[in-house]
């Protein structure tokens, strides 16, 4: 019954293999029942994890009144994701999706709730940060292997996919802002309670709105009859890694948002520099979010699937190319525009999906997802710290330019790598086209 069922999805909702009339839009994901519950949770879960975020930094700065301790907090939302997404991402196909899903969103809501026990020092909230960072990537790497699994793994899945990248792009303009005006009328704590609230009602909504499938790998192994969960969980990552294809994919995710975020690191500094005030602050945070919103829009609901794979490596080559205009000191206009300009240059990302999702095998899909999320994530908060170093030795202006410069080096390196893996997986995509 549900074979047949998925068999009905796949001929209302056609593949990128299919022939068209014309590109499917964002409203056609949205004609998917579970994906709609999928987007609802993810738009709850988000809001949860800002909202706990800015609550649990400013809780621990009034308990110590250390900006360390402080801006450590928003630090080990990084560190823990290679940890999670290395010896935990086997769970994503060891087991079925929608109780992955479920459970990950319930042991979110558990932890902070215990941040909001009576007497919980600074060591257990930051260790409960952590156990959350942990969870994530294994969360999320199960609802993008997921959505394949909904949305079939042609353009709908593309689309779906840019959908949650533009609420999580979007939640960084706004979120963090409605998190600061939540903590003007309610304790640290109490807005802990309603991230508490939000991950159980993502839960609910996943539980109840998405169908039931089977594990990936077997029943065996979600019995433990391959062996021990970590020990699954590198086994499924070497083999991830072995794929030549995967591998560079993998790399154009991984390598261009490590410079990419260069100039959000610096803003701070940089509006300074620019004598530019709190205000030029806050545009300058923005710009890029609005450049890679727009960018995705556009690429999404305009360029047809063929298209956007067939500018995906140049667009990577060329998105870090504005930050080396910072070498002609540019006022905050200029800066500004440089930044929206590279932001719509992330559209790159819709290709990628669509190869990636192609090359991975079936079996490896949660894994590799996982897989491919924290090492996003890893390699920003990386990306960040190098930053300061490069701008501490070198100057704002002449870090975010070295890194325009030697990112678009290393994209072009990675393009050229990623066009020699190609192969058959191209050819039979072109086949297929005509």
């Amino acid at each position: 019954m549900q074979e047949a069922a998925r068999g009905q999805e796949a001929a209302a909702h056609p593949t990128t293999n299919e022939p068209l009339t014309r590109p499917p839009g964002y409203a056609q994901t949205f004609a998917v029942p579970e994906f709609r519950a999928v987007f609802a949770a993810h738009a709850l879960s988000l809001l949860g994890v800002i909202v706990s975020e800015i609550a649990l930094s400013v809780l621990v700065y009034d308990l110590t009144g250390s900006p360390l301790l402080s801006a450590l907090t928003f630090a080990l939302g990084f560190l823990p994701y290679v940890v999670g997404g290395t010896l935990l991402a086997g769970v994503a196909d060891r087991f079925p999706a929608r109780r992955v899903l479920v459970i990950c969103d319930l042991v979110c809501a558990a932890c902070v709730a215990l941040m909001v026990a009576p007497g919980a020092g600074i060591g257990v909230l930051l260790l409960l940060r952590c156990a959350l960072a942990v969870v994530s990537p294994v969360f999320q790497g199960t609802r993008m292997a997921t959505l394949a699994d909904i949305l079939g793994d042609g353009d709908l899945f593309v689309l779906g996919r840019s959908l949650l990248r533009i609420v999580s792009q979007s939640a960084l303009l706004v979120g963090y802002g409605l998190g600061g005006l939540l903590l003007t009328v309610v304790t640290p704590r109490h807005a802990l309670l309603i991230t508490v609230g939000t991950f159980v009602a993502s839960a609910v909504l996943l539980r109840a709105g998405t169908g039931h499938r089977p594990a990936r790998t077997g029943a065996r192994a979600g019995q433990g009859g391959q062996g021990a969960l970590v020990g699954d969980s590198l086994r499924g990552a070497r083999q991830v890694l072995a794929h030549p294809r995967v591998r560079a994919l993998l790399l154009l995710f991984w390598i261009p948002p490590m410079f990419a975020v260069v100039p959000e690191a610096l803003a701070a500094p940089y509006a300074d520099a620019l004598g530019a005030g709190s205000t030029g602050l806050g545009l300058l945070m923005c710009a890029l979010p609005v450049g890679t919103i727009a960018g995705e829009l556009y690429a999404g609901s305009r360029l047809r699937p063929a298209t956007r794979e067939r500018i995906a490596l140049p667009l990577v080559c060329a998105t870090l190319l504005p930050y080396v205009g910072y070498a002609l000191r540019p006022g905050l206009t200029a800066s500004l525009f440089l930044l929206l300009v590279s932001g719509a240059g992330s559209a790159y990302t819709l290709g990628l999906d669509q190869w990636f999702v192609r090359a991975v095998p079936e079996e490896l899909r949660g894994r590799a997802m996982t897989l491919l999320t924290a090492g996003l994530m890893t390699i920003q908060g990386v990306g960040m710290a190098l930053a300061g170093v490069a701008a501490q030795f070198t100057g704002v202006r002449t870090a975010v330019a070295g890194a325009g410069v030697l990112g678009t080096v290393c994209c072009a390196l990675l393009a050229l790598g990623a066009r020699r893996t190609e192969g058959r997986d191209r050819a039979d995509h072109d086949m297929t086209d005509r």
